[in-house]
């Protein structure tokens, strides 16, 4: 499968008058075309702003300060307004984490769903609307005419996070993005969307980044995952291998954590110490404080992500790939 959206080296930072916080360091990571991507960390651990950078949405006083984010081979941070314009909805949309307030409450849900049918793909009001019931429908949104005519406020919210996915996918976009889709929605309602997500992308052959913090979800859906701690990216590889082999210690502590059936019961382990302040920047390996095979090395200079033999890749001055693999900074 060929890679259809690149990222190398991106860093974001935060300025303000008083500080200078690097909310993401030295991310890169690769989507492959039909497949899922699962990003995955605590809340806090730069997940959200890695998205918005991929269609520069980061907010001010927030910018990307190095790194590319190649789409289709071209660089997604040196495109022009007209050209990234192009390509926000259209080639790259994006589910946002809280549907109220992404969608406009003084707008109905299908004229919000026409605006992007108009703009991108140049249909008149009249069409547009008719694509907006459509699109509805296939969101599994019950009476979608109606719908069409609600406002958000009128919607439940597993409705409104319908009526998002409708829009999102209104030009046929390569790539979407879904923060959190399943946000403050309760279990049942969760997974109508991740199989609404999942069958979507099937007849679409789309490519999904999933952004979550849950690895029940990340399981199901994702082919491949990558795990993100305070800022960085410290594993990354097919969800089948990292779930049967952690290489990182966050995240062999996460699966740790994780309370199994049939486990005889007790205290739920946990990683010890707590997530540094985001304005700490670290000297040396981010997750050094809280890891019980720390050395005095761990804390000297940063750890570069190294590739483990195909897609695997570990932040890690200990980790040791089987014998033959070849090591390389990616």
């Amino acid at each position: 499968m060929d890679d259809i959206l690149e990222v190398n080296g991106l860093y974001v930072t935060f300025r303000t008058a008083s500080s200078h916080v690097r909310a993401v360091r030295d991310v890169s990571f690769t989507l492959r075309a039909g497949t899922t991507l699962g990003l995955v960390g605590e809340s806090g651990c730069g997940k959200s702003v890695t998205a918005y950078s991929l269609l520069r949405l980061v907010p001010p006083p927030g910018m990307v300060e190095a790194g590319s984010i190649r789409y289709r081979g071209r660089d997604i941070l040196r495109m022009d307004d007209e050209e990234i314009r192009a390509v926000r909805g259209k080639e790259i949309a994006m589910i946002f984490q809280e549907p109220m307030t992404s969608l406009n409450p003084v707008f109905t849900v299908g004229r919000q769903i026409s605006e992007s049918l108009i703009l991108h793909l140049g249909m008149t009001r009249r069409a547009a609307r008719q694509r907006a019931i459509e699109l509805l429908h296939s969101a599994g949104m019950p009476d979608p005419r109606r719908i069409c005519d609600a406002y958000p406020h009128e919607l439940s919210g597993g409705m409104r996070q319908r009526a998002m996915i409708a829009m999102a996918l209104a030009a046929s976009p390569s790539i979407l993005i879904a923060d959190e889709p399943t946000t403050a929605l309760d279990v049942t309602i969760q997974a109508q969307i991740l199989d609404l997500l999942k069958k979507l992308q099937e007849e679409r052959n789309m490519t999904l980044l999933l952004i979550t913090h849950d690895l029940g979800i990340v399981s199901s859906l994702a082919d491949e995952i990558a795990i993100m701690y305070a800022g960085e990216i410290v594993e990354r590889g097919t969800t089948a291998e990292v779930f049967k082999k952690p290489a990182h210690p966050y995240t062999a502590g996460l699966f740790k954590a994780i309370p199994r059936i049939g486990e005889t019961r007790g205290k739920l382990r946990v990683i010890p110490g707590s997530v540094p302040e985001v304005s700490d920047e670290p000297t040396g390996c981010v997750f050094y404080p809280r890891c019980e095979r720390a050395i005095d090395a761990c804390a000297r200079a940063p750890v570069a992500l190294k590739r483990c033999g195909g897609r695997r890749a570990v932040r890690c001055i200990r980790y040791r790939p089987a014998t033959g693999v070849r090591r390389g900074a990616v």
